[in-house]
This record gives C-alpha cells, structure tokens and sequence, in this order.
C-alpha cells in the first residue's frame, strides 16, 4: 500500500459531500488537513459535519454560478454527486446532475492556476450485465436506465474534453457500496433475519461489494497517484460473491438458519411494469419496479486487478469481514 496523499492545505471541492460516500471522503480529508469546501443544495442536511471545518457552497451543483464560486482556487476535485433514482426523477435530472455538471465543473477547473486533478466518481452500473465474466475496465457500456446512460455520457465527454485540455482527471467506478449506515443495501440484510431469503429466478445474481472505506481509499489515492491519469479504476472487492453466499453470511451472523427460496422472475418484472405504470403519472415510488426485479436477473462479475496493480490500492475488507461488520452494525443500531 502506498503513502501518498494530498499534501496538507490543499484546497479541494467535494460534490455529492452529504451522501454516504461523500461523508465518509470529507471526514477523511478534514482529517488529513486539507481545506474542504463542498456544494449542497439549501436543503440538505449538513449537520453530520457540524464539528469539521468546511466551507459550504448551497447551491445546485448543475448551476454555473454556484460552480464558479466553488472552484475558486481549487487544486482537487472529487466529483461525487449523483442524481437518485426515485420515480418523480426524470432524463433531464440525471443528465443535469451527471453531465451537465461534470462540464461545468472541468471548464472551472481550467481556469485555476494551481489545478491537480479530476477525480470523477462513476458507476460499475455503465458496464450493465456482465454476459463473460469476469469484466475489466473495458468491458463494453451498456448502460440500462436514464441513470446509467448519463453516467456513461459524462465518463464519455471527460475522456474526450480531458486529453484535448491538458485536464489531468481519473475516472472512478465503484462497485456495489457498503459499510456501517449504507440503507442501499439494508433490505437485503432484513431478508437475512427471515424464515426465507427469497431470490427471483435461476441466475447465480454475481454482486460485486465495494467496502466505503475501501472506495475512499481508492479515491484518495486516485487523486495523486500519476499512473491513474486518464485512467478509468473499478473500485471493489478482490473476488465478486453470489447474492446466496451473501445471504448466508448475513443469516449466520445473526444466527439464523438460511433458507433460500426460489420464485419464477418474469410474473415480477409484470408485476413491477404494472406498478410503475400506474404510479408514474402521480409521481409516486412504486412498491416493486422493473429495476429492482432485474437486480435478480443480471450479473455483477468484475476484477478489480488494475485497482491492485495500477493504481496501486489493496483493499482492506474482504467480503466476509465487510459484510459481518455491517450486519453487526444494523443489529447493533435498532436497523432492523
């Protein structure tokens, strides 16, 4: 494992800094002594960092005027904000979030004199299905909602805008993210303490697990490390895991006695077309949907051999250890 780090005092701009991810990376580099300044919009809830020393910008991070008084001075950028998935969220919210902004923000960062680095988190979702696992950082986009599609316009524009600026950025594809306080993949916990974990169809349902601190560390280092320039990095466990030897690791933790229960997949995905049609024109999240259905059906196989090897960053959770802590965790807190 390296020792390079963004020297302290460095002045760096975190986007997406009140989500999951993003409190972890602010904590970190309050922590290291750099000067953190961070967007949020002017209702989100920043007081998780009521004690670090960080300047908020409130603004939406789509918004040219709110990005040129961030990126005064900037040298770093963790560009980590994205737009949710919820039903009232339309292709224009997710292009304005992943690609409007990316452009707004790397047209800033040209103008500052002492500029470093352009760390741009994306998705393992770009890949889609991973028909011939295990896949690499160039394994074909197929990106399968507005979400993914916009993610891969933005990894698309940066790799084009960059080389012909002299922009120095890295490109960051973090796999499944989890850890203590991750509610994504809760549910999936919740099931574990179950007389059954049901799981749609007859797929081996791949998961590729990314431990936040493991993200972040592979961020962090990211953001100094010359051979990551203008690369692309998928940021995640060493080996992928089936969503049934995920479960079983969750039940034994909680001393339950796994039972898997199969069920046919496709009355599902009509159930779920059902419930989005109906739900849709009133702006309301439907109780199932065709995405989450698809979860069952598609394969998340990566190998995250060029994080080791290029990059340089050997992660520090293994799937077990990762996924005990957090069942722990939930059990621990009243989360389940």
């Amino acid at each position: 494992m390296t020792d390079k780090k963004i020297p302290v005092g460095s002045a760096v701009l975190v986007t997406g800094a009140t989500g999951y991810t993003g409190q972890v990376l602010v904590k970190k580099l309050v922590e290291m002594g750099t000067k953190v300044r961070a967007i949020a919009r002017s209702t989100s809830d920043i007081s998780f960092a009521a004690d670090m020393d960080i300047e908020w910008i409130r603004g939406e991070i789509y918004d040219d005027t709110a990005i040129a008084k961030a990126m005064t001075g900037i040298e770093y950028v963790f560009h980590v904000a994205a737009a949710f998935r919820e039903a009232k969220s339309t292709e224009k919210d997710y292009w304005n979030v992943h690609v409007k902004s990316t452009q707004l923000l790397c047209a800033e960062a040209l103008k500052q004199p002492e500029f470093k680095r352009f760390v741009h988190v994306s998705t393992m979702g770009v890949h889609g299905h991973i028909e011939h696992p295990p896949a690499d950082e160039n394994y074909p986009f197929g990106p399968g909602d507005g979400y993914q599609r916009t993610k891969v316009e933005a990894e698309t524009w940066l790799a084009e805008f960059g080389p012909k600026n002299n922009l120095p950025y890295v490109i960051i594809r973090p796999c499944a993210i989890y850890g203590p306080g991750e509610r994504r993949l809760l549910k999936l916990y919740k099931m574990a303490t179950k007389s059954y974990f049901p799981i749609l169809g007859k797929g081996k349902c791949w998961y590729h697990l990314a431990h936040v601190e493991d993200l972040v560390g592979g961020m962090l280092l990211a953001a100094v490390e010359e051979k990551a320039l203008g690369e692309a990095f998928l940021i995640g466990s060493s080996e992928p895991i089936q969503l049934e030897d995920m479960a079983a690791i969750m039940a034994k933790t909680y001393g339950n006695t796994l039972r898997i229960l199969r069920l046919p997949i496709t009355p599902f995905f009509i159930l779920g077309d059902c419930c989005e049609f109906v739900c849709r024109p009133f702006k309301i999240e439907p109780p199932i949907y065709r995405r989450r259905v698809a979860f069952y059906s598609k394969d998340r196989n990566f190998t995250t051999e060029k994080m080791r090897n290029v990059l340089g960053y050997q992660p520090k959770y293994d799937n077990e250890t990762g996924i005990i802590e957090s069942a722990h965790w939930y059990r621990d807190n009243g989360w389940l």
